[in-house]
């Protein structure tokens, strides 16, 4: 499965109940309340097909790269930069200024624009004029759809309900989105193993204009944004709650570690497709299909966390879960073709379960423990960071490739990544059973 990061199962289980019974009951009744509403039905069904078509694309567009064209492993690691770059480049100054408009225009054009990207891809495959150069800017220009709509349907979400309804409609959300990316690229590699990868593409782009319909018809009138004059007082708040991050040590030492992993993992995750079908010689219903199996790794990590939370503490399970995602990863350069395969497909699962699972804990831990009102802009720097490391992992997973081997590139990555469990293991979650509930606890505790 090519997990893209550690920070994408983070961000996914940031709105996961705290695992105590008061919370997961009101949550159930805050997502029934929602569901009848009309304008957030259209709205999440838009972006459950989105999120499913995006999955799938994950995966075709490596593999268009690899086949069709035959890219190097270095221009297959662009893709990759490509497609997170605008989160680094533009998404502070897009969160600005979408506070500032009505937001579901800009969901609908986000999406419509995605479509009209994603199309040209296959059409120019069957024309004969599909170059690397194409998949690169389409994916940057994706990257770029994507900041603005998640932005914006962020944003949205209290325009359109009150306080006491967003819990629910969240949960709904972040739910869906986190079925989404477990189960996508399973759907994903079943797909392209029926059909070529390029036709697969069509799938993602008719998911954007079915996302676009559906917000189409939306007709709930916005809460009115803030005024402009508040520019320089959100300057402020972010910087605000940078501070904050960088003074406390429990989220400076995720922050920390969950950029390090992401800069590694996603320099193995670039080269993925790479190496299966050219140092494993799989073919596109190979590669699918092996996609499919390795997605279970994540299927039941949301639901093993609490229950493993309760058994051996929190701080512990995440520590831990973390820690043998990166030992985990190690045995995916060992793969052989045949009976060798059985490796990739252990060192996958386990890795992707426990990513998704110590990522449940630390989005959960990171909600609980973070002041309400400097949650939002803490978050944000801490993907900041996180998210900023994503491209840079992706051109040098490429560039060692281009040196030593797409093998040897991968072995090195996976090692820093195990490394990387250092980071939270020597940091100061060390003895720790449960996780602090909030920093007054850690200070009363000092």
């Amino acid at each position: 499965m090519t997990t893209t990061a550690e920070n994408e199962a983070e961000s996914r289980a940031e709105n996961k109940a705290d695992g105590r019974a008061g919370s997961r009951a009101e949550g159930k009744a805050a997502s029934q309340g929602v569901l009848k509403d009309s304008a957030f039905r259209h709205l999440w069904a838009g972006m459950t097909v989105s999120k499913f078509g995006s999955s799938i694309a994950s995966i075709a567009t490596p593999l268009i790269a690899v086949q069709v064209l035959d890219a190097s492993a270095f221009l297959v690691s662009l893709l990759t930069a490509a497609v997170w770059l605008p989160w680094l480049l533009i998404g502070l100054p897009a969160g600005a200024w979408i506070d500032r408009i009505a937001r579901r225009p800009v969901m609908l054009v986000s999406d419509l624009l995605a479509a009209v990207v994603v199309i040209s891809v296959p059409i120019a495959a069957w024309l004969g004029v599909l170059t690397v150069g194409q998949l690169i800017v389409v994916e940057m220009l994706l990257g770029c759809a994507s900041v603005f709509f998640t932005v914006a349907w962020t944003a949205y979400l209290p325009a359109m309900f009150d306080k006491d309804r967003l819990v629910g409609a969240n949960s709904i959300l972040q739910g869906t989105e986190s079925t989404a990316q477990v189960a996508g690229p399973a759907l994903g590699g079943v797909l392209i193993a029926a059909v070529t990868a390029a036709t697969a593409l069509v799938a993602d782009a008719v998911s954007f204009l079915v996302s676009a319909f559906f917000i189409w018809r939306i007709r709930r009138p916005e809460t009115r944004p803030e005024r402009p004059e508040q520019r320089e007082s959100i300057r402020k708040d972010i910087a605000a709650g940078i501070r904050w991050l960088a003074r406390d040590r429990y989220l400076r030492n995720l922050t920390i570690h969950g950029a390090t992993a992401n800069l590694v993992l996603t320099g193995m995750n670039a080269l993925l497709i790479v190496f299966l079908v050219r140092e494993i010689g799989l073919g596109t219903t190979g590669v699918g299909l092996l996609m499919a199996i390795t997605a279970v790794g994540g299927v039941g990590a949301a639901a093993a966390a609490p229950v493993l939370a309760r058994r051996f503490g929190a701080a512990r399970t995440m520590v831990g879960c973390k820690t043998l995602a990166g030992v985990a990863a190690t045995l995916v350069p060992l793969t052989r073709p045949g009976a060798g395969l059985a490796i990739y497909v252990v060192g996958m699962i386990v890795m992707v379960f426990g990513v998704v699972a110590g990522n449940v804990l630390a989005g959960s831990f990171r909600q609980a423990y973070c002041p309400p009102h400097l949650l939002a802009r803490v978050v944000t720097g801490m993907q900041f960071v996180n998210l900023g490391a994503i491209p840079v992992g992706a051109v040098l997973g490429g560039a060692v490739a281009s040196a030593f081997g797409v093998r040897t590139a991968i072995t090195i990555m996976t090692l820093g990544y195990a490394v990387s469990g250092l980071i939270l293991l020597l940091g100061p979650f060390r003895g720790r059973r449960d996780l602090p509930a909030s920093p007054a606890d850690v200070a009363l505790a000092g």
